[in-house]
């Protein structure tokens, strides 16, 4: 149940970070960016899936992108993604 809130918040903190980057708000969805990885650490990956902990990974080199479409393309991607792996039982 731990795991399900903390996937959810997450999923929901890179939508919201994504939804920043597509009104050019940068330093919002830096915020965003940062709440997900507090996010990232509730989970307890002792207790997903081997897929999920590689996403988790893998979800923070969205701020090394070089373009804004692609870091919010790339957030909601995750997002989505995050989102189905808390709702799976």
């Amino acid at each position: 149940m731990k795991n399900k809130l903390a996937l959810s918040s997450l999923a929901l903190d890179l939508k919201r970070m994504a939804l920043a980057y597509h009104r050019g708000s940068e330093k919002v969805a830096a915020r965003f960016f940062e709440e997900a990885l507090k996010r990232k650490q509730e989970v307890d990956v002792s207790k997903i899936k081997p897929y999920v902990v590689d996403l988790l990974d893998k979800f923070e080199k969205i701020k090394f992108e070089k373009e804004r479409d692609k870091r919010a393309e790339d957030a909601l991607m995750y997002s989505t993604l995050f989102q189905n792996a808390a709702l799976v039982k």
